[in-house]
């Protein structure tokens, strides 16, 4: 059974940081791309990042170029988001994904697995 378990959410204060884990199991990833989603309440569940798990390519939303940084460990089947210089607008659940299809790395109908999310809170 295919499982993607987010972890390390919390309350952070503007301009702090967080890093959130992925931890994957129940198959082999190693042809998909794992991304990073988040959803605020009454909005849309939006992408922030991907990486392919082989090779290692990063693909960023605008909105957290230059602050957020995806990784992966091999070793561990784990995704990594490291999230610095963090902004009340960054307050959202965050969900990992995974697909195996190409396309678009922002279209959520193409993802095969997701996880249950983690609550980020950014306080001002």
């Amino acid at each position: 059974q295919v499982q993607l378990v987010e972890s390390g959410g919390g309350l952070v204060q503007a301009g702090g940081s967080l890093r959130l884990s992925c931890a994957a199991s129940g198959r082999t990833f190693i042809n998909y791309a794992m991304s990073w989603f988040r959803q605020a309440p009454g909005k849309e569940r939006d992408f922030v990042a991907t990486i392919y798990w082989a090779g290692g390519s990063t693909y960023y939303a605008d909105s957290v170029k230059g602050r957020f940084t995806i990784s992966r460990d091999n070793a561990k089947n784990t995704v990594y988001l490291q999230m610095n210089s963090l902004k009340p607008e960054d307050t959202a659940v965050y969900y990992c994904a995974a697909r195996s299809s190409v396309g678009s790395v922002s279209s959520r109908a193409l993802y095969d697995y997701w996880g249950r999310g983690t609550q980020v809170t950014v306080s001002s």
